[in-house]
């Protein structure tokens, strides 16, 4: 069997029952990182007396060897008590897993995924957006027309829109957020659960000048839905089927989409 276990995103306290039993009994620890596994286990018998099989055999599982590792693997793996844990929070967001539990599926092996800590969920309740719906998009990629059309899907997609961010990139971020639409308001979580967690919530200009280039941490950013448009029969995709200039395309989008003209014809020339 099969079990997709969340460990926490900071705080040690957050690690659940079902959580802890699932480690002790594993005879597989399939680990992001190993040692950091090793480190959560060896805190978890220090503080709630939690032990662990000497015999228990742990393997590495990330994201560079993740197709490799299940192409190898057979349904018999299984028959024993595996367990997968990433490095923090719940696997299979933007961390493996995906493919195991889909490796599962495929070959009918029973599988569970126990619930527990969740960084994109957090941010998402504390940012106070009054919505229910939201669009998860991970990290961006780092440069290029790929990161201005995942930046204009997150602003633009008619949702309230969740990002993680690496705080080598999240003065970019904001500047890229505060040059396409000043006016959006964003929520940002830093370290959640941890000792130095803080919230901002603000323009983009206003939340860089509250961190005065400080941006050491993880950080989750929270895009709140740009305000609802005029209803219109036009999509985008009927004015793209248009044979009319690129240019003139791109104002006729920003008006049903609230994007800015410059920025799409952008968008629009790099697909």
């Amino acid at each position: 069997m099969l079990t997709l276990v969340p460990t926490p995103i900071g705080n040690i306290g957050d690690i659940s029952l079902r959580a802890m039993q699932a480690l002790s009994e594993a005879d597989i620890l399939l680990c992001e990182d190993t040692r950091v596994t090793k480190k959560l286990l060896h805190i978890l018998q220090e503080r709630y007396d939690v032990r662990c099989s000497k015999s228990q055999e742990f393997l590495s599982l990330h994201s560079h060897n993740e197709q490799s590792f299940v192409a190898k693997l057979e349904p018999s793996f299984f028959e024993q008590n595996v367990v997968y844990v990433s490095d923090a929070g719940m696997p299979g967001i933007s961390d493996p897993g995906e493919l195991l539990v889909n490796y599962c599926i495929e070959h009918d092996l029973e599988y569970d995924i126990l619930p527990g800590a969740n960084a994109l969920l957090t941010a998402f309740v504390a940012s106070g957006f009054i919505t229910t719906k939201m669009l998860f998009l991970g990290f961006l990629d780092h440069k290029g027309s790929s990161r201005e059309a995942g930046l204009q899907e997150a602003l633009y997609s008619g949702y309230t829109t969740i990002l993680y961010e690496s705080p080598h990139r999240l003065e970019k971020l904001l500047k890229e957020i505060d040059k396409t639409d000043s006016s959006r308001e964003i929520f940002l979580a830093k370290e959640l659960s941890k000792k130095f967690q803080s919230y901002f919530r603000g323009t983009a200009k206003g939340i860089l000048a509250k961190l005065g280039g400080n941006f050491k941490g993880e950080w989750v950013v929270v895009i709140k839905a740009a305000p609802k448009q005029n209803s219109s029969a036009i999509t985008q995709e009927d004015i793209l089927s248009l044979d009319i200039p690129k240019k003139t395309q791109a104002k006729l989008i920003g008006k049903i989409t609230g994007e800015k003209t410059k920025e799409c014809y952008k968008r629009l020339l790099n697909p």
